[in-house]
């Protein structure tokens, strides 16, 4: 049975500030914008999307690093890209190359006939895990999936009956895509063939999203986390599975991350209810819900090049690279680990970008995160810090 993945996330009015200027729909200029679908509903709004969880809309730090990057690109390889690239990648303006993929051929044309950039393609397709062509797995997706037993199997189940009278973004809208028209499941992208056909030998950042092989596409690309100094990777992951090293479990694809050289930087956790005495929905489709298990999440992997034990490896990335890095960790609202990194490689950074001004932006994005005021400079951050300021505590 199909597993629901990235929902619809739920924003009120106070948030929205955040957005303001922001337009719908994946409108012609995207650059820097986020997609938002407006819903009268109790002063309330809907992303349609797949957005990671961590990812904030927009970074200062970011932007800063965009324009220090002339020709080079931000490379971005989105597979399950149904409601586009996430907005947040927009920063990087110009210098942004994205490359999406989604099976739901009418959503891919939709977002193809709103792009400006020539740099994002969205290409209709089912992604391989493996060089065959017709994809066919070798394995289970999963085991001892718990979807018959939750309230949303059984919302669905009822809301199905109306699906052949719904649009293709009705469909989409409900996670129900599977009954949208799809690409030809016999000409599947095998990624790494994909990109070596196009000369792409270097990746910033990947994120994963299907609701079935993420797994096992995560482990098709062994090869380029090395070869193409691959920066982070965002994966939606399941709590749910048994010990099988073949599932598409939490444990299994952090234990994998882990032999690549990545450490795991954020996680988000969906809570499902089970049917027998269901919780409300926490969002306005059946998803997940104000109780229940923990079903699936977010996980960020990033390379962390600020850690001692990651010294040698970091000398060899370009200074592009590390800012790069740097802005990732920014745009997931990590600004203290983007400090780090910078403070850690400052010698081969500073002929590429001021780490002082850099450092300043930062904090600012710190202190606005935290929602504390604790200091006008870096250095009286620092000293605020090291004299144990009362500050620091709630």
């Amino acid at each position: 049975m199909h597993l629901p993945g990235r929902q619809p996330r739920l924003l009120h009015d106070s948030q929205l500030s955040f957005l303001s200027g922001w337009v719908p729909l994946a409108p012609p200029a995207w650059a820097g914008r986020l997609r938002w679908i407006s819903v009268a509903s109790r002063k309330r709004h809907i992303l349609w999307d797949r957005l990671m969880e961590m990812l904030l809309p927009d970074s200062p730090f970011a932007r800063h690093v965009a324009a220090s990057l002339d020709s080079n690109y931000f490379t971005l390889i989105d597979v399950g890209c149904s409601g586009g690239i996430d907005g947040a990648w927009r920063c990087f303006g110009r210098n942004l190359r994205a490359f999406a993929f989604d099976p739901n051929i009418e959503e891919c044309e939709r977002l193809t006939r709103a792009e400006a950039s020539p740099t994002i393609v969205y290409f209709p397709a089912f992604v391989s895990a493996t060089a065959d062509p017709a994809g066919k797995p070798q394995h289970p997706y999963w085991t001892w999936n718990p979807w018959d037993r939750l309230s949303v199997a059984a919302s669905l189940k009822h809301k199905e009956a109306a699906a052949e009278r719904m649009t293709a973004a009705e469909k989409t809208g409900l996670n129900l895509w599977p009954r949208t028209r799809l690409a030809n499941p016999e000409q599947q992208i095998y990624l790494p063939d994909f990109l070596r056909s196009r000369g792409i030998d270097d990746i910033d950042f990947i994120k994963i999203d299907v609701d079935g092989p993420d797994f096992d596409i995560l482990k098709s690309l062994d090869e380029l986390y090395a070869t193409a100094k691959v920066l982070a990777i965002g994966v939606e992951v399941n709590y749910y599975g048994s010990d099988s090293p073949t599932d598409h479990t939490f444990h299994n694809v952090d234990r994998y991350m882990r032999s690549k050289g990545f450490d795991l930087f954020a996680l988000t956790t969906r809570r499902y209810s089970a049917a027998a005495l269901p919780f409300p929905y926490s969002i306005s489709i059946p998803a997940q819900a104000r109780g229940g298990r923990p079903l699936q999440g977010d996980a960020l992997y990033i390379r962390d090049l600020a850690a001692p034990h990651n010294r040698e490896l970091a000398a060899t990335y370009a200074p592009e690279k590390l800012c790069k890095l740097a802005a990732i960790l920014s745009l997931f609202a990590l600004p203290d680990f983007a400090a780090e990194l910078l403070l850690a490689n400052k010698s081969q950074l500073a002929r590429s970008i001021k780490v002082d001004r850099c450092l300043e932006l930062l904090l600012e994005q710190l202190q606005s995160l935290s929602g504390r005021r604790i200091a006008k400079s870096v250095a009286e951050y620092r000293r605020a810090f090291e004299q144990d300021s009362p500050a620091f505590y709630p």
